[in-house]
């Protein structure tokens, strides 16, 4: 493990080592990643690889922090008063669940079943048609319940996709459904990865601003 300082903020780094042709680097937490390298791979050699992704480290680690710290808890009335997000529109909640009879704890755990039913539904209507245009097919999809990621793509093609996405705007759930298929193939968030998605949405960075934005909005 070793610690690198890039804009005031000190990054840790765990260094896994092993037979690999190039080196790769993911986000754990905020402010701390995970570096895999071939083996033999000098020290110096690893820092200038994490300074070489250090705006994209400061930047995911102020996101994934907002998303962690949250916002406060909503308030859940049985008459629905409370404003809750469903595809980027706010509904009181009543419109969203039944709300009758239940408790505030069955109706947290009703909404959340209901956000997980609508994510995997619109994630598997969307991403035909971006799978057709990269031309890549993931193994498996998975709606997840995630404190820090809005989705994720395994090195065998297994994609997983926030549950909370169905909170955002369609075109916010585009983007994140290209960038984790874009992954496929390219692993690392290096000028080819975003060179892709930016094939398929040029304005792709709008809509990582908006995450960054809202995403302490986009809760239970």
């Amino acid at each position: 493990m070793i610690t690198i300082e890039i804009q005031g903020h000190i990054i840790t780094c765990h260094i896994e080592f092993g037979k690999r042709k190039k080196a790769s680097i993911t986000m754990d937490l905020p402010y701390m990643v995970t570096m895999k390298v071939p083996n033999g791979t000098n020290e110096d050699v690893i820092r200038q690889l994490v300074m070489q992704h250090g705006d994209e480290i400061i930047q995911k680690s102020k996101r994934m922090q907002q998303v962690l710290d949250g916002p406060q808890a909503k308030e859940y009335e049985k008459e629905g008063k409370g404003a809750f997000l469903l595809f980027g529109e706010n509904y009181a909640l009543h419109e969203l669940i039944p709300v009758e009879g239940y408790t505030e704890a069955e109706l947290r755990a009703n909404l959340k079943k209901f956000y997980f039913a609508e994510c995997k539904r619109i994630i598997g209507q969307r991403i035909t048609r971006y799978q057709q245009e990269l031309k890549v097919k993931p193994k498996s999809i998975y709606i997840v319940d995630s404190p820090t990621k809005w989705g994720s793509c395994s090195w065998d093609k297994k994609l997983t996709f926030n549950y909370r996405l169905a909170m955002a705007p369609p075109e916010v759930i585009d983007y994140v459904i290209i960038h984790e298929l874009c992954h496929i193939h390219h692993m690392n968030h290096d000028r080819s990865f975003w060179r892709r998605v930016g094939s398929i949405m040029p304005d792709y960075k709008e809509k990582e601003d908006y995450l960054m934005r809202n995403g302490r909005a986009m809760t239970l």
